[in-house]
């Protein structure tokens, strides 16, 4: 089995010990774009907007390309601290993106903790996401 694991930068912290946890079991695990340079996308907004639109582009095809080749993507899903809010859940845009591609091609969409409550809940929940609150062991084909 592979999985793709997506979320935001500010996860990547809890991404290592969850990876070790799956590829345990068996699991082919691959990491999100940038996930060994996290700082590629601040230095692509240094070189300019069009320099930053082109990166995000690539990046946005890179990862359709990555997840058609999965049989599932893991999203993680925390809460996040922004100016001063606690957002319960967080997904990102790009990671809804991503989970949103993963929807089109048919591919199991594992939430590591509930939907969020929000504008994108009925969206996110259309997608039928397998909710496994941090039991990594309900991961499966």
């Amino acid at each position: 089995m592979k999985i793709l694991i997506i979320c935001s930068k500010k996860f990547y912290s809890k991404i290592e010990e969850i990876k070790q946890s799956l590829e345990n079991k068996g699991i082919e695990i691959y990491l999100p774009n940038c996930y060994k340079e996290p700082e590629t996308e601040n230095k692509m907004w240094k070189l300019g907007r069009e320099e930053h639109q082109k990166f995000k582009a690539k990046m946005y095809k890179q990862s359709e390309n990555t997840i058609n080749k999965m049989d599932a993507v893991l999203v993680l899903n925390f809460d996040n601290e922004k100016n001063g809010t606690i957002y319960k859940n967080y997904i990102g845009g790009v990671t809804f993106l991503e989970m949103y591609d993963a929807f089109r091609l048919n591919k199991k969409i594992y939430l590591y903790n509930d939907i969020p409550e929000g504008i994108l809940y009925d969206e996110i929940d259309g997608f039928s996401p397998i909710i496994i609150n941090g039991d990594l062991s309900l991961i499966s084909l």
